[in-house]
């Protein structure tokens, strides 16, 4: 998804539930400042379904949930909100409220040209605060390749990445598939 800072208004958080309410499209809140969230290729839906329906068969009967980027995500400790692609959690706080949650232990963004230098950097700054995130997943629309900031035993971040042939590790959730599932019918673009 494409982030647009949509006004030069300053927003607290119980103005922005309230705006947003009353918008026909989502908006992130980054430090007072709402950004309009726009739609993704055709790729970027489909790697998005594609994992979201891996990661809903491999937790079902479990108490963790996956969520689609119609749910917004609490920065912890902040007033921000974000809508990642998908996330999930397995914690009991983030059943009581329900437009967002706090405590996610994994994170999916696919990327775009327009939003991955934000976020692999910035939004990875602020979700990394994160004690009960264990993986940022970082997925391309545009090839094969995921890259996984993995958070190991010793709080240490770690870059995994995976390419044509691998398999893909999700700790957090204690799922390994071989990368090309994720990327189930996707078609890319021929570069000449």
């Amino acid at each position: 998804m494409i982030a647009v800072r949509n006004n030069d208004r300053y927003f607290t958080t119980e103005e922005y539930f309230a705006w947003e309410a009353q918008q026909l499209e989502r908006h992130e809140l980054i430090d007072g400042c709402v950004y309009a969230m726009s739609g993704g290729t055709q790729n970027h839906s489909a790697i998005k379904i594609n994992i979201g329906s891996l990661i809903k068969a491999h937790l079902r009967g479990s108490k963790c949930s996956v969520f689609n980027s119609d749910l917004k995500v609490n920065i912890i400790n902040t007033t921000n909100y974000t809508y990642p692609d998908l996330s999930v959690t397995c914690d009991d706080r983030d059943r009581q409220n329900p437009i967002y949650i706090t405590y996610p232990c994994l994170i999916v963004e696919v990327l775009s040209n327009s939003t991955e230098a934000y976020d692999r950097g910035k939004k990875f700054e602020k979700y990394r605060r994160n004690p009960n995130l264990i993986d940022y997943v970082l997925v391309s629309s545009e090839e094969i390749a995921i890259d996984i900031y993995h958070k190991n035993e010793a709080g240490e971040w770690l870059i995994l990445s995976y390419r044509s042939g691998d398999r893909v590790e999700l700790k957090s959730i204690d799922l390994s598939l071989p990368i090309e599932q994720f990327y189930e019918e996707i078609v890319f673009e021929v570069v000449r």
